[in-house]
């Protein structure tokens, strides 16, 4: 079973940021997931406009940019000036008072539109945003910090989104204490993609090829 596989680079080592990445795309990362946090939408700050900035001129493999940020409608065209055209960009629907208006930018600069989706965030709150965008990022925990617990409840969303991925034209991904098990049980029901981080990828004493070849075997 093919499913992508995105690297969370705010769980990367950022004394060796360069090779980091040379090293994941050797391997044969999909690509690089950039959270970009502001410290009001989510109570932590993450990565910044010049580590996204820095990734993408370090690789060739496409962007995956998570905009945890407060109206991210003032502040989007700053991300997608220094993106390549087919880079995805996420938005929460809750953080603008008009998430449409700023998905239109994001069409219309040639990125892949997306929206993510927190525990708390009902599928029916967003059905109408689905027939525009074309990614969906389920969070399995909440947004803000790595290496939370898993909400079982969220298997729900995922299992709804399945039913009408296919009619409304969207591809749902996973975000969020990725393991072995959430792989072989999700990618089975549509999951084209999850965000790897500390759990799977990040922090171990093998090479991320050795790691990534084993971890498409799961499904």
């Amino acid at each position: 079973m093919n499913y992508e596989l995105m690297a969370s680079m705010m769980c990367a080592d950022y004394g060796h940021l360069e090779d980091e990445v040379k090293k994941l795309e050797e391997g044969g990362i999909d690509s690089f997931h950039i959270d970009i946090m502001d410290g009001r939408y989510v109570p932590n700050y993450a990565m910044s406009l010049n580590d996204m900035k820095y990734i993408a001129k370090a690789t060739t493999k496409p962007l995956d940019v998570h905009l945890m940020v407060e109206h991210p409608n003032n502040t989007v065209q700053l991300f997608l000036d220094e993106l390549r055209k087919g880079d995805t960009v996420y938005i929460h629907p809750e953080a603008e008072y008009h998430p449409s208006t700023t998905l239109q930018k994001i069409i219309n600069a040639g990125m892949v539109p997306g929206i993510a989706i927190n525990p708390g965030t009902s599928v029916e709150s967003v059905l109408e945003l689905l027939q525009i965008v074309d990614k969906v990022l389920v969070m399995s925990v909440n947004p803000g910090n790595a290496g939370q617990m898993y909400m079982p409840y969220v298997r729900k969303k995922y299992e709804k989104l399945s039913k009408i991925r296919e009619e409304m034209g969207f591809e749902i991904y996973w975000d969020g204490a990725c393991s072995k098990d959430k792989i072989q049980e999700f990618a089975p029901m549509g999951v084209k993609g999850f965000v790897l981080g500390t759990t799977l990828l990040f922090g171990k004493k093998k090479p991320y090829k050795d790691i990534l070849d084993e971890i498409r075997t799961f499904a």
